[in-house]
């Protein structure tokens, strides 16, 4: 085969290349033996995990293996309801992700289901629908409207042939396909117009072509190839867990040994000591943690859920919290996908047209006076043009819900969407004229269609022949340009008046304005046929025609993203527009949305590709738009950013997102417009396809991760205080403050509910006016550590207190060290029931409503009856060690328990209020 690429070659360079004749085909016989050689037409899916050592490898976790230990202890120490508590933790956390990691290993069977079932090809000179697996290079393929491309086929011979690629390229309009060879090298997918590739959809006219590339050597496959070989990052969520799980360990583990030895050697029985030493072991590791974080987070994704995000890897709802960059596509992500004509130009004069997508709803203005088409011959004449020289429907159809199938009262309506069957092109002028009352339906008994000449890339228009009162018409739209050549006149002031150069001239001004706003702009014209003119062909149709006017059309923006990008920015979330649109249009969308600032660069896919990933690093904060890309220019504009430092959410809904997606920190795909592939690589789907609930992601993210450090301050500070005391207590000679029994009761008592609840506190105001945190911010950055220490300190010093002031009334007795043992119970139980509402706010417990969390308040009262129950009921009390308490003990009690919260509460109010971190949006300056 010769060194040119594909698209660079003739056609008859293809078929020589490809050694077969396009009129016979390929043999039998030689199709078996290219297929023995080249293999199956499909996408290899890798080595597979059996789900059973996926399953087994959810063990091999640090924390895993820690709680394992601690139900091995519980269960020694005759803890059963512990042990059997844990196992059930631990068993849950394996399941969980089993599924996760199962669901994940989807993503290339769904690339698989959008390989084409079936193919016509020809063989032996005879044409044979054919299994799309058995393709082999060189089978010559046919192709017609409707069809999934089977593999990559270099076309030979097209007709009116469009190809909708924007799952692979990310093109929001179908694609006009051409045979002639493409002298340019390095060229994007999306403009190698004499290829079509696997995967995508023909949405209008025929071509034949060959067999160039099968199975994972298309672009498809090269997309299933990135999939597989592209890392899954662990997340921060992830990597501050197994940073704490080692730190708790080994301090956990040194200070119970450091208890041990001091009460042995102050003279405590050694066998106490080592049960004492154990259940501290037991309280200092917080084997609940694990599940409250699994809890947190998955009612965090029942909350998105509500706000149209659906979680589908717990994780990754605190990964979108501290998301500093987010990476989004255009076409139906930022825009609608709906082609929408937004201005049309008509007799000299400028007109704007509302409404959005394919409702047909809107009005077309003149500045602020609306143009009202009755009163408008030349405005009628467009419109009705447009909705008659058109094959596209407009239909509306009811959304499937649950709601929908409920029994209806007269005054509901179901759930409707507008739709478009056919080319979105043409879609746009159907819903402009619909707009006005004009549609097929209505107009059709008035112009009865008799010809027509179809669209074709080579001539770029298309025209009807209508008859009308008597009379045949021509109906005739297409490049202004093109059309331009074939008008004689034009209706001007509603007259139909000689197209002279000056008009010709207006017309041209007109329309590249529309462009530079990056408009794809339509031209209509008509002609009325005398009874001796001939219209068989187009040549005689097309031609003395008189022009009428010019419609521009966009994708338009969807009308919340412009807020939903103002709160990104409040936030220092920068966003990016990954697309595969063209550039103009790109970076018109970006300004209309507000999202690239002065000094932004917008960059091509051709300007990135001659960029090393070193050039691309150095200026990737300075880009706002890249257009024209290919999914290997995503992974390498995701991976610099990453280099970088940021945290990336790729969004995207296509075939060619879905690499980057997986690449990403956290992948976000579409609900609705989304494909299969792009779903099955995320790790967040918006159900709404609404970039406004992004942000609502990253406000639920970020209140999810700020809970956790809510219950992990809590929680540590609680065993920092229950350790300090036994260890306290054992260097100063006394006798132990608490037994073994009551240290794990204490662990059961406040441990579980009180932190629960914490992990379903609702966020602080100003949640959202704050930077992102860094990734590698460590768990107990932001003054957490000192928190913990400081306070659980307090505790353990307080606690100490209130034990050594009851003791010393009577330290020989024994009846008299089981009270100050009680004391000193209640006091280490009340102290830290009170410590969890200080854990609300990271300033203090004055700072917020203590009983806005209800769930908080209940899980606080359970605890107290769980306490008092140990101390009042009469068959508990001996298998506790605990007696009843009098009022003095309780005053006692209440102000040691109290004190630790005073002392901080006093502490930040003394402090000077710090300075907020405002936020402020900016670009570094332009390295032009």
């Amino acid at each position: 085969m010769s060194h040119k690429e594909w698209y660079q070659m003739t056609a008859d360079e293809v078929l020589q290349a490809q050694q077969v004749v396009l009129a016979e085909g390929l043999s039998w016989e030689e199709a078996d033996s290219r297929q023995a050689e080249s293999g199956r037409n499909e996408l290899s899916e890798g080595k597979s995990v059996s789900p059973i050592t996926l399953f087994l490898n959810q063990f091999k976790d640090f924390m895993v293996l820690v709680l394992m230990g601690a139900t091995l202890v519980s269960g020694l120490l005759g803890e059963y309801l512990d042990a059997i508590t844990i196992v059930a933790i631990i068993i849950m956390n394996g399941i969980l992700g089993f599924i996760q990691e199962f669901r994940a290993e989807r993503s290339l069977r769904a690339l698989k289901e959008l390989s084409a079932p079936n193919a016509k090809v020809c063989r032996g000179g005879e044409i044979h629908a054919v299994p799309a697996r058995n393709l082999v290079p060189g089978d010559i393929i046919y192709l017609e409207s409707g069809d999934r491309v089977p593999a990559d086929i270099r076309l030979i011979e097209t007709n009116s042939f469009y190809v909708e690629e924007s799952a692979l390229t990310g093109e929001s309009v179908p694609v006009g396909k051409t045979v002639a060879p493409l002298g340019a090298e390095a060229i994007t997918l999306g403009d190698q117009r004499n290829i079509s590739f696997m995967g995508t959809m023909v949405t209008r006219g025929t071509a034949k072509g060959t067999v160039v590339r099968i199975g994972m050597a298309t672009e498809m496959g090269k997309i299933a190839d990135l999939i597989q070989n592209t890392d899954v990052l662990q997340t921060p969520l992830q990597h501050r867990l197994e940073q704490l799980g080692k730190i708790l360990i080994i301090v956990a583990v040194c200070l119970t040994v450091m208890v041990v030895i001091a009460g042995i050697a102050h003279g405590q029985p050694p066998y106490t000591m080592f049960l004492a030493g154990v259940s501290l072991a037991v309280a200092a590791i917080p084997e609940g943690l694990p599940a409250i974080v699994t809890i947190a987070l998955a009612m965090g994704v029942q909350r998105m859920i509500k706000r149209k995000a659906i979680v589908r890897k717990l994780p990754s709802v605190e990964t979108l919290g501290c998301a500093s960059v987010i990476c989004s596509d255009k076409t139906g992500t930022l825009t609608q996908n709906k082609m929408t004509v937004t201005h049309l130009w008509v007799g000299g004069e400028l007109l704007e047209v509302s409404g959005d997508g394919y409702t047909p709803e809107g009005e077309i203005s003149s500045g602020s006076a609306r143009v009202v088409p009755a009163k408008n011959a030349m405005l009628r004449q467009f419109l009705q043009i447009s909705a008659l020289c058109s094959n596209a429907v407009l239909y509306q159809e009811e959304l499937e819900s649950s709601s929908s199938k409920k029994k209806k009262t007269k005054e509901e309506r179901p759930d409707t969407v507008w739709s478009i069957k056919g080319d979105p092109t043409e879609g746009a002028l159907v819903v402009l004229a619909a707009k006005a009352g004009m549609t097929a339906e209505t107009l059709g008994p008035q112009f009865q269609r008799v010809a027509e000449f179809p669209f074709d890339s080579d001539r770029k228009m298309m025209s009807v022949v209508v008859n009308h009162a008597g009379r045949r018409l021509v109906l005739t739209k297409g490049a202004p340009d093109v059309l331009m050549q074939n008008c004689s006149y034009i209706l001007w002031d509603d007259k139909i008046i000689p197209f002279t150069s000056t008009l010709k001239a207006k017309v041209m001004a007109a329309n590249e304005g529309m462009a530079r706003s990056a408009l794809r702009v339509l031209g209509t014209a008509y002609r009325e046929l005398k009874s001796t003119d001939k219209c068989e062909e187009q040549e005689d149709a097309e031609c003395g025609l008189v022009f009428v006017g010019l419609g521009g059309m966009i994708d338009p923006p969807r009308r919340e993203v412009r807020e939903a990008m103002a709160k990104c920015r409040k936030a220092g979330i920068k966003t990016v527009m990954i697309t595969g649109d063209h550039l103009t249009t790109a970076e018109a969308i970006a300004k209309q949305l507000g999202m690239l600032p002065a000094g932004g660069l917008c960059i091509s896919g051709h300007q990135l590709a001659v960029m090393d990933d070193e050039a691309l690093e150095n200026r990737v904060d300075e880009i706002y738009v890249y257009a024209r890309v290919s999914p290997e220019h995503k992974l390498r504009i995701v991976k610099a950013l990453q280099k970088k430092g940021h945290v990336v959410a790729m969004t995207g809904d296509g075939v060619n997102d879905a690499p980057a997606i997986k690449a990403a920190d956290i992948g976000i795909a579409m609900g609705i417009s989304g494909t299969d592939v792009s779903k099955e690589a995320s790790s967040l789907i918006l159900s709404d396809d609404n970039f406004a609930t992004i942000v609502a992601a990253i406000e639920e993210g970020r209140g999810i991760y700020e809970n956790i450090r809510k219950f992990i301050r809590y929680l540590l500070a609680s065993n920092v205080g229950e350790i300090l005391t036994m260890f306290l207590a054992m260097m100063a000679g006394l006798p132990m403050p608490l037994i073994p029994i009551q240290i794990l009761w204490v662990n059961l008592v406040t441990d579980g509910l009180p932190a629960m609840a914490l992990g379903v506190d609702p966020a602080e105001k100003d949640l959202m006016q704050h930077k992102p945190r860094s990734a590698k911010e460590n768990i107990f950055a932001r003054r957490l550590g000192w928190k913990i220490i400081s306070r659980g300190f307090l505790i353990g010093i307080c606690t100490l207190g209130a034990f050594w002031l009851v003791l010393r009334q009577n330290p020989g007795d024994a009846e008299h060290l089981v009270k100050a043992q009680s004391v000193a119970f209640a006091t280490l139980v009340m102290a830290q029931l009170i410590h969890v509402f200080d854990c609300r706010s990271s300033r203090s417990i004055f700072h917020r409503n203590p009983f806005q969390n209800k769930y908080l308040v209940l899980a606080v009262l359970s605890s107290l009856v769980l306490m008092l129950g140990v101390m009042y009921i009469e068959q508990l009390q001996p298998i506790f060690k605990t007696v009843p308490l009098g009022l003095e003990e309780w005053i006692i009690v209440l102000i040691a328990a109290g004190i630790p919260t005073f002392l901080m509460g006093i502490g930040s109010i003394m402090q000077s209020p710090s300075k907020k971190k405002t936020m402020k949006y900016s670009s570094k300056p332009s390295l032009r």
